[in-house]
C-alpha cells in the first residue's frame, strides 16, 4: 500500500511546494490531431452474479407494415398584426390545425395527421398535393379590449342587452408544404443495429401521435410527459405551487424490440383557485394587508385567470396603480337622449352599477391588468380565480424538494399498477394513425433476466473485513481505517442556534474515540452577539472571524460550525467562502436536531475524510488488486456540471472535476471547480491556455496533484465517468472533453497519451426495473444489460444502492470509449465497487463515488456565489471568476 506519511491533514505548503518539474515529461515532436470517435459497440455480455427475474416498465411494441413511410410537411400559420398576441397563446396552433381540419378534411381526402403543435405535420402516406394554402377562421369567445372596460362591454348603462361576451373571429393563413419522407422500416434497421437519422424521426413521429393524443384531452404537455389537471394527482407542496403527477410517455429501439417506455412523472404547477389564496401561499401569510404588492406583481405577470362572473380567461399583465376604489377608467356610456359619452369611473363603482356586484375585501386593493399597455383592462382580485396546469418555472425551496420527495413516493407494486393503468387506459390501439402504421401496443410489464453482484468486501480499522449486507454497513464496534487525530487548536462556532455545545463538544469526543479519533477538548466556544442576527449574512459571517481571530493564539485545525436551520441556512455560503477561500480551516457545518452516536458518526465521517483521514477502503484497494488498475498508474476522473435556478438567469454553470490521487487508491479524490457561461453542458476549462503560454485548466491541476501524491508516478490509463450529459451530447463528450484532455497533457509535454476509458452515468431516465412477484425494491448489485439496453450501443443499468424507500432508480451507465480494454465482468465491478467508497455514508450509492463528489464539490462552491448580482454580468464581462481554494485546503476533500 502506498505511504500516506506526508498527505494526512490538512495538506498545505509540503504538498504544494513539491511541484511536478515540467522537464520529468519528454516533449512530444508534432502536434495532436484528434480522431473523431464515435460511442463504441458492446463487446460482449456480462455472465457474473446471481441471475434474478426482473419486470421492466417498457411495453412490447409490434408494427405489422413496415412499408409504412410517413409524409412531413411544414407549417406556416400567419395572421392580422392586431392578431399578433393571440399567435403565442398556449395550444394556438394546434386550436387552428383543428379547424383546418374540420373545415377542409375534404382537401385531405380523410386522410388524419399528427401535428407538433409548432411547425411541423406528419400523414401516413402523402397528401393529394404537396403545398397547400387555407383560410382558417377561429371563433374566440374571450373579452375584447375595449378601452379599458373589465367586463368586455363596448358600452354601459342603457345597453344591457348587449352580451357581456364578446365573441369575434380571427383570420388565419396557413401553409403547408412537404419537407421529407420518413420510412417505418427505418425502426427495423435501427433495431438490427443500424444507425439511421431516420430512426429517430421516426420515433420522433410515434412520440407526436401520443402527445397529440394527449393534447386533445386538455393535458398540460412537457417535453415527452402529460399531465391533467384532475385534483386527485395534485401534491401541495406550500408557498401556492403544487406537484401535479402525469405521465412519462416515449418509443424507445432496445435489444428487446421497439418499446413504449411509460413511467409516471411529475411537474410543478400555481397551485389553482382564488388568486387570494394562492399570494397569502406564496408570501408566507395569513393577513391580505401584509401582502407585498411588488412580489405579487412579479409572481403574476403572464399567468392566466378565469373571472368567476363571466367564466372568461385573461393573462395577466400587470397590477393597477391605485386600489379598486379608485383606479379609473374611461367608459363609454348613453345619456337620456342616446348620446354616447365618456366618463371616468371607478372598477369599484362600475361592478356595483353594471354588474350589481358588491365586492368586499378587494376595494382597498389593486386590480389585476388584463389588458395592453396602453389599453389597460382592469379586474377586481376577489373576481379571479388561477386556472389550473400552469407550469411553475422557478426554484423550489428546500422545504418544498422535501415535501414533493415525500409525498411523490410509490412502492414498486403501486407504480407496477399505475404505469399499466396508464397503459390499458389511454387505448393507444384505438388510435387512428397508429392503427394505420400497424403499431400494437402490449398491456402488461416486458419481462427479462437480471443478474445481482456481489458486494465488495470493506477494509476498517485494525484491517478488520467489514462485509455490507443489503448494501448497507456500520461502524459500531468499529474504528475507521485510518482515523486523524485533532491534537491541535480546534473550536465550536454557534450562529444563534438552540444548541448546548458543551454537551455537543463531550458526545463528540466520546464518539471520536470508540471510531479511533482522538479529539481534544475545543479551546473555546464562540457565541454569535445577539446584536448581529438580523445583520446580513456576510456581515455575521465577518463579525464572527473577528471574534475568532481576537481570541484563538493560532491558526485552528479545524472549526465545527452550528447553524441555526438545516439545508437553506443563508450563513453557509459566506461561511464557506470565508474559510476554504480565505483564510484556509477545514470547516464542518452541522444543524443538530437529535444528538445520538448515528448523528454524530456521520459527522465524524465527513471530517475524517477532510481533515485527510480514511473511513474505509475496498478490500481489494488494501492489497492491490483492482484488475487493470493496480498494476498501471490509473488515474479515476468524476465530471458534472452544476447549472443555477430554473428560468432565465446570469448565474454562471459551475463545472467541477475530481481526480483520484495516492495511486493505487481509488478511494481518495481532489476537486477542481470553475465557473462558466449559464446553462452551458459541456465542460470549457479542462484545458485553457493563458496569455502567460501556461494551461490554467482543470486537468492540469489535477495531473500535478496525482503526480505529487502518486510517488512521482504519471496516470498512464484514466477512468471518466461524466454525469449530466444526453445522449445527443455523447460526441461532444469524445471530441470536445476528450480531446481538452489530451491537450493538458501535450501541454505538460507528454509524449504517450494515456488510454482512456470514457463513462457516461445518467440518473434522469425513465427506466425502472422491479423485482418479478415481489413488493420489494431490487437488491444492490443488481445489473441489467439486455433487452431493454441500446440494440448495438455498450451500455448497462445498475442499481449499486438498496432502495429503502420508494421505487429505486438505476443508473444508466453508457460506455463510449475502452481503450484499457475492461472485461464486461470486470467493468460492471468496478462501477459497483466505486459505489462504495462515498465517504460521507456507510451504504452503497446510485452512482459512482467520484461523481457524486463532482456534484457535491460544484454545489458547495457555488454557494460562494449566493450573494452577488449577475444581472447581464455575462453580457458585460464574460463569466465572473470563482473564487479560489486556499492553499492550506485545495487538495483536501473539502467538499466531504
Amino acid at each position: 500500500m502506498v505511504s500516506l506519511s506526508g498527505e494526512i491533514g490538512i495538506e498545505g505548503s509540503s504538498s504544494s511546494s513539491q511541484a511536478m518539474p515540467e522537464s520529468v515529461l519528454p516533449t512530444k515532436a508534432g502536434t495532436f490531431d484528434p480522431p473523431t470517435r464515435l460511442p463504441m459497440a458492446r463487446p460482449a455480455f456480462g455472465t457474473e452474479g446471481r441471475p434474478v427475474q426482473l419486470l421492466t416498465n417498457h411495453f412490447n411494441v409490434k408494427f405489422t407494415k413496415q412499408d409504412t413511410v410517413f409524409y412531413h410537411y411544414s407549417v406556416n400559420i400567419s395572421h392580422d398584426k392586431s392578431d399578433e398576441n393571440h399567435a403565442h397563446s398556449k395550444g394556438f396552433g394546434r386550436k387552428v390545425l383543428d379547424r383546418l381540419y374540420q373545415t377542409y378534411r375534404s382537401e385531405f381526402e380523410g386522410k388524419q395527421f399528427a401535428y407538433d403543435g409548432e411547425k411541423s405535420l406528419f400523414t401516413v402516406g402523402p397528401l393529394p398535393q404537396n403545398n397547400f394554402e387555407f383560410t382558417v377562421v377561429l371563433e374566440d369567445s374571450s373579452a375584447r379590449a375595449t378601452g379599458g372596460d373589465p367586463s368586455g362591454d363596448s358600452l354601459g348603462e342603457g345597453d344591457q342587452k348587449r352580451s357581456r361576451r364578446s365573441h369575434f373571429t380571427r383570420t388565419f393563413k396557413v401553409e403547408l408544404s412537404f419537407a421529407a419522407k420518413i420510412p417505418l422500416k427505418s425502426i427495423a434497421l435501427a433495431l438490427r443495429g443500424g444507425e439511421s437519422e431516420d430512426a429517430q424521426h421516426a420515433l420522433q413521429i410515434l412520440d407526436i401521435i401520443l402527445r397529440q393524443q394527449q393534447a386533445k384531452r386538455g393535458c398540460l404537455l412537457v417535453k415527452q410527459s402529460f399531465f391533467d389537471g384532475n385534483h386527485v394527482n395534485f401534491i401541495d407542496l406550500g408557498g401556492g405551487v403544487s406537484g401535479c403527477r402525469g405521465f412519462h410517455s416515449s418509443f424507445r429501439t432496445v435489444m428487446g424490440g421497439l418499446s413504449l417506455n411509460m413511467d409516471v412523472s411529475t411537474t410543478m404547477i400555481i397551485t389553482p383557485g382564488p388568486v387570494l389564496d394562492f399570494l397569502l401561499a406564496n408570501q408566507n401569510i395569513q393577513d391580505r394587508r401584509r401582502i407585498d404588492w411588488v412580489k405579487a406583481k412579479r409572481m403574476l405577470k403572464n399567468l392566466r385567470i378565469m373571472t368567476r362572473h363571466t367564466k372568461m380567461e385573461f393573462r395577466i399583465t400587470g397590477l393597477s396603480e391605485m386600489p379598486c376604489n379608485q383606479q379609473l377608467f374611461p367608459l363609454r356610456v348613453r345619456n337620456s337622449h342616446g348620446e354616447t359619452q365618456i366618463v371616468d369611473i371607478t372598477v369599484y363603482d362600475y361592478f356595483m352599477k353594471t354588474h350589481k356586484m358588491q365586492l368586499t375585501w378587494s376595494a382597498h386593493m389593486p386590480c389585476l391588468d388584463v389588458g395592453k399597455p396602453k389599453r389597460p383592462n382592469y379586474l377586481p382580485i376577489e373576481l379571479c380565480n388561477l386556472v389550473s396546469l400552469q407550469q411553475y418555472t422557478k426554484a423550489l425551496s428546500s422545504q418544498q424538494r422535501v415535501s414533493l420527495v415525500e409525498k411523490s413516493r410509490q412502492k414498486p407494486l403501486e407504480r407496477i399498477r399505475v404505469v399499466t393503468d396508464a397503459v390499458k387506459n389511454n387505448h393507444y390501439d384505438e388510435d387512428p394513425i397508429l392503427r394505420s402504421c400497424g403499431i400494437y401496443i402490449d398491456k402488461q410489464l416486458s419481462k427479462l433476466d437480471g443478474r445481482v453482484l456481489s458486494a465488495p468486501t470493506l477494509k476498517v480499522g485494525n484491517e478488520e473485513d467489514c462485509v455490507p449486507r443489503n448494501g448497507r454497513w456500520n461502524f459500531n464496534q468499529k474504528r475507521l481505517f485510518y482515523p486523524i487525530q485533532i491534537d491541535r487548536l480546534w473550536a465550536i462556532v454557534n450562529f444563534s442556534a438552540r444548541c448546548d455545545l458543551s454537551y455537543l463538544s463531550r458526545e463528540l469526543i466520546n464518539c471520536g474515540r470508540n471510531k479511533g479519533i482522538q479529539i481534544k477538548r475545543p479551546f473555546t466556544f464562540f457565541e454569535e452577539d445577539r446584536e448581529w442576527v438580523r445583520s446580513d449574512p456576510v456581515v455575521r459571517v465577518e463579525k464572527m472571524f473577528e471574534k475568532i481571530k481576537a481570541n484563538l493564539p493560532e491558526h485552528p485545525q479545524f472549526l465545527l460550525c452550528v447553524l441555526p436551520e438545516r439545508k437553506n441556512s443563508d450563513i453557509y455560503g459566506p461561511w464557506k467562502k470565508k474559510n476554504l477561500h480565505e483564510v484556509g480551516i477545514v470547516t464542518q457545518c452541522i444543524s443538530p436536531t437529535k444528538i445520538n452516536d448515528q448523528y454524530l458518526t456521520n459527522v465524524l465521517l465527513k471530517i475524517n475524510s477532510k481533515l485527510g483521514g480514511i473511513n474505509s477502503l475496498l478490500a481489494v484497494e488494501h492489497p492491490c488488486r483492482i484488475p487493470l488498475v493496480n498494476e498501471i498508474p490509473t488515474m479515476i476522473l468524476g465530471m458534472d456540471v452544476c447549472h443555477g435556478s430554473p428560468g432565465p438567469s446570469d448565474f454562471p454553470s459551475i463545472a467541477a472535476v475530481v481526480g483520484s490521487r495516492h495511486w493505487p487508491l481509488i478511494s481518495r479524490y481532489r476537486a477542481s471547480v470553475r465557473t462558466q457561461s449559464p446553462k452551458l453542458e459541456t465542460i470549457d476549462s479542462l484545458y485553457k491556455p493563458g496569455a502567460d503560454g501556461q494551461d490554467h485548466g482543470m486537468i492540469r491541476e489535477l495531473l500535478l496533484d496525482f503526480y505529487r501524491s502518486s510517488n512521482a508516478k504519471k496516470p498512464t490509463q484514466m477512468i471518466i465517468f461524466r454525469d449530466g450529459v444526453g445522449e445527443s451530447q455523447f460526441n461532444e463528450v469524445l471530441n470536445v472533453e476528450l480531446n481538452q484532455i489530451i491537450k493538458a497533457f501535450e501541454h505538460l509535454g507528454e509524449c504517450t497519451i494515456p488510454k482512456f476509458t470514457v463513462i457516461v452515468a445518467q440518473k434522469n431516465h425513465h427506466t425502472k426495473l422491479f423485482l418479478a412477484g415481489a413488493p420489494e425494491n431490487v437488491p444492490p448489485g443488481t445489473v441489467v444489460d439486455t433487452m431493454v439496453v441500446h440494440p448495438r450501443h455498450y451500455d448497462f443499468y445498475m442499481c449499486a444502492h438498496a432502495g429503502m424507500i420508494g421505487t429505486s432508480r438505476p443508473i444508466h451507465y453508457n460506455v463510449l470509449l475502452d481503450e484499457i480494454g475492461f472485461s464486461t465482468d470486470d467493468l460492471q465491478k468496478l462501477v459497483l465497487a466505486l459505489s462504495y467508497v462515498y465517504q460521507r455514508s456507510t451504504t452503497a450509492v446510485s452512482m459512482v463515488a467520484p461523481v457524486c463528489y463532482a456534484h457535491l464539490a460544484a454545489q458547495q462552491m457555488s454557494q460562494f456565489l449566493k450573494f452577488e448580482d449577475f444581472s447581464g454580468a455575462a453580457g458585460r464581462q464574460g463569466v465572473p471568476e470563482l473564487p479560489r481554494l486556499h492553499d492550506n485546503v485545495k487538495s483536501s476533500m473539502f467538499f466531504c
